[in-house]
């Protein structure tokens, strides 16, 4: 499904956009609304890994909700300096030990239609580039499925608790550690959902999947889809460098 057409002046609106899939059942919890846009003034051209699967159907899981509209009139932002981030964009992985998470981090944006795109299988994990890189002070979101044919890499986060660890481990020996401070679940029908997506003044994640009981639909792609989204927010805790890092 592809983005309203209402929402073209992105410098005016937001889209929330949820992921659903019946046939794989996996779902995403996603915006447009977009840290880039907001840092940027509305340069929300990112490249996407998925760009080249957009052909498959089967990638294809998104739902405008609405369009949420700013004030006609603002003043023009004053950008802060974003700090160097401490990990690449790939090249990381997101650990999850409470629940035998250990899953390879991949960049992804939105499509030619300014939908976001998703992981097209169970073991990859999202970061979104139009939100902030992690360890840079703000809001890092993640989002995989819960199921693709079967069990998929967030199909246990309902059970993840507060205080859980979670780590974001580079090749190169970069941590940054989490600390989980909330985990609940979000009606797809709520405008109010959009929140979770929004930049943050303190450094933190947001992983989004899908949770509620599945339903069958007549679309004729997903099939179906999830009652919620199952939002899980961590909030800094330690950086570890190697040496090598720190020194040069």
């Amino acid at each position: 499904m592809s983005a309203t057409r209402a929402g073209r002046n992105l410098t005016k609106s937001f889209l929330l956009v949820l992921g659903g899939s019946a046939v794989v059942a996996g779902a995403i919890l996603t915006s447009f609304g977009l840290y880039r846009e907001l840092a940027s003034g509305g340069d929300t051209s990112v490249p996407s890994l998925a760009s080249q699967h957009r052909t498959d159907p089967g990638g294809i899981y998104d739902r405008p909700l609405g369009v949420v509209r700013a004030p006609a009139a603002t003043p023009e932002p004053v950008v802060a300096a974003v700090p160097e981030p401490p990990l690449p964009e790939a090249a990381y992985h997101i650990i999850i030990d409470k629940i035998g998470v250990n899953a390879a981090v991949f960049p992804y944006g939105v499509d030619a239609n300014r939908v976001p795109e998703v992981p097209l299988n169970a073991d990859d994990v999202a970061w979104y580039n139009f939100s902030a890189p992690p360890g840079t002070g703000s809001n890092a979101v993640f989002a995989a499925h819960v199921t693709w044919n079967g069990r998929a890499v967030f199909y246990d986060l309902k059970e993840v608790q507060i205080g859980d660890s979670i780590v974001l481990r580079g090749d190169n020996g970069t941590e940054i550690a989490y600390v989980v401070s909330d985990s609940f679940l979000v009606d797809p029908n709520d405008p109010n959902a959009l929140s979770v997506m929004a930049p943050t003044p303190a450094d933190v994640i947001t992983i989004i999947t899908c949770d509620g009981s599945f339903y069958r639909t007549s679309d004729p792609v997903f099939g179906g889809d999830y009652t919620n989204r199952r939002v899980v927010r961590a909030t800094f805790s330690r950086l570890t460098q190697p040496v090598a890092a720190v020194g040069g």
